[in-house]
């Protein structure tokens, strides 16, 4: 066992060992142990839900004026700029992601709390049209105590997304992070604290999410769950919630299409499609993992997507120079391989990848190299279920139709890409694609003001945008007697 010390946990503000068992954070890029601690058990569920709710209840951040809160938001936004490269670093020794793509996540988390500080202090209610004598108006309230359940691919960025919106609504936050990248949940849970949200308002509890997870849905006091991760668990947590009649919001699974029509810019796309699926590795909920060309220029792309899957830089995370760094566990590498053997299996041919880089600087760590298949229709299972790694299929298709078909021949619905020079057809392809994001001659682009979420079993509910507040907020109306004369029913 590792001689690193036990690194505490957030239970209700009270940072201290967890009750469950010790278990190790690995470096993805080496296999090394860069942190160890106690998860939570359940009695640290009750204990930081009670605390939570109690915190809601009597510190008083529920009662403070918008722009009150939003300043501690902002002060938080600050705190994680000013400790950047730090943050960026841990990332990176968390989940593997080479050190440019870090950086990008700790400014996105910054920039995600100073949005909704921004849509806190601005958020307005409404009064309604009155149809008597009365004047009506419709407002919201904080929930109370709201849990985050987020993924290990992006951590930082998606527990900004989720803590963010719920404090600036006034909410109590109990978070639980990924079991294999508990760091950054603890470090922006401390963040938080010195930028002024009371004690108790934040708990972060590491562990298995089948335990924790579970317990913490499953807990009467928590009113809301935001969850970011794969499908199958999304529909246990929609089946608590609907026995709890609680509110729920599900970023789920996705297999998400590219379609490069025979106009296209080649540069452009080529890039685009590049980037869209082997960033991250490929371990991203939108990556564009089915390739669709146009079967006039499908030979020349493929060639062309080929030569540039080869050129790409594996190698340390810690590197400038890195553009892929390692999947995430051993484990996860080993589904990967599986199905890259399945999608053989179903007739289809490795255009490049399909192996692990040979070099001994990959010994260690859990490396894959990024993988082209094709061959296979949209039928297979490789093209449509969801690897969540460096795997495309690329298929040719013959006519709009078609093309729109096989785009929507999924039971995802979380994004899709259009490359075309012809503004109207990408428009009419866009809109006729069902995702809940379509990137047209570009990918994998983000903005905090512009809601994101899936349809089907890519999940329920938004996140993002001024009305991301809202879903962290109860609606009421109220009524305003204006009537001069008592109501007549009750008269004599």
């Amino acid at each position: 066992m590792s001689s690193l010390e036990l690194l505490p946990i957030n239970v209700a503000g009270q940072w201290r060992l967890g009750g469950g068992d010790v278990y190790e954070s690995l470096y993805p890029a080496t296999g090394e142990v860069i942190a160890r601690l106690r998860a939570a058990d359940l009695a640290d569920v009750d204990e930081a839900i009670q605390g939570a709710d109690r915190a809601f209840r009597t510190s008083g951040w529920a009662q403070r004026l918008p722009h009150e809160r939003a300043t501690v938001l902002h002060r938080a936004a600050q705190l994680i700029r000013e400790r950047g490269e730090e943050l960026a670093q841990k990332q990176r020794l968390d989940n593997g992601k080479p050190i440019k793509e870090t950086r990008n996540l700790v400014a996105s988390a910054a920039a995600t709390f100073q949005f909704f500080a921004a849509a806190c202090e601005t958020l307005e209610e409404s009064i309604t049209p009155s149809r008597g004598a009365f004047v009506t108006l419709s407002v919201h309230e904080p929930m109370g105590v709201v849990a985050a359940i987020t993924p290990w691919n992006s951590p930082i960025a998606s527990e900004a997304q989720k803590m963010a919106p719920a404090l600036a609504a006034g909410n109590a936050v109990v978070v639980k992070p990924a079991e294999v990248t508990p760091l950054m949940a603890l470090e922006l849970a401390r963040i938080c604290e010195e930028a002024g949200v009371p004690k108790g308002m934040i708990s972060v509890l590491p562990g298995k999410g089948s335990v924790i997870g579970d317990a913490i849905t499953k807990h009467p006091l928590v009113k809301r769950v935001s969850f970011t991760g794969g499908t199958a668990t999304g529909r246990h947590i929609a089946h608590i919630a609907a026995d709890k009649m609680m509110p729920v919001s599900l970023e789920l699974g996705g297999k998400s299409a590219t379609m490069v029509l025979e106009d296209a810019d080649i540069d452009h796309a080529v890039a685009g499609v590049l980037y869209g699926i082997f960033s991250s590795s490929g371990e991203s909920c939108i990556a564009g993992s089915r390739l669709f060309v146009a079967r006039s220029i499908y030979a020349q792309f493929l060639t062309r997507l080929s030569e540039g899957a080869k050129a790409l830089r594996i190698g340390d995370p810690a590197s400038e120079d890195t553009q892929m760094g390692p999947l995430i566990t051993a484990r996860h590498r080993e589904s990967i391989e599986r199905y890259v053997a399945l999608g053989v299996s179903e007739g289809g041919r490795i255009r490049t990848g399909g192996m692990r880089p040979r070099s001994v600087e990959f010994d260690k760590g859990y490396f894959y190299a990024p993988t082209i298949i094709e061959g296979l229709t949209n039928r297979a299972r490789t093209a449509q279920e969801e690897i969540f790694g460096p795997v495309l299929v690329a298929m040719p298709f013959d006519s709009e139709r078609e093309l729109i078909e096989q785009a929507n021949d999924s039971v995802y619905a979380l994004a899709a890409g259009v490359w075309s020079r012809d503004f109207k057809r990408a428009w009419r392809i866009g809109r006729a694609v069902q995702a809940g994001t379509v990137w047209v001659n570009t990918y994998k682009q983000f903005s905090v003001s512009t809601p994101f979420g899936g349809w089907r079993d890519s999940g329920l509910g938004r996140e993002k945008g001024r009305a991301g507040i809202l879903q962290y907020m109860e609606q009421k109306s109220m009524y305003w007697g204006t009537n001069e004369q008592p109501l007549p029913w009750s008269q004599a």
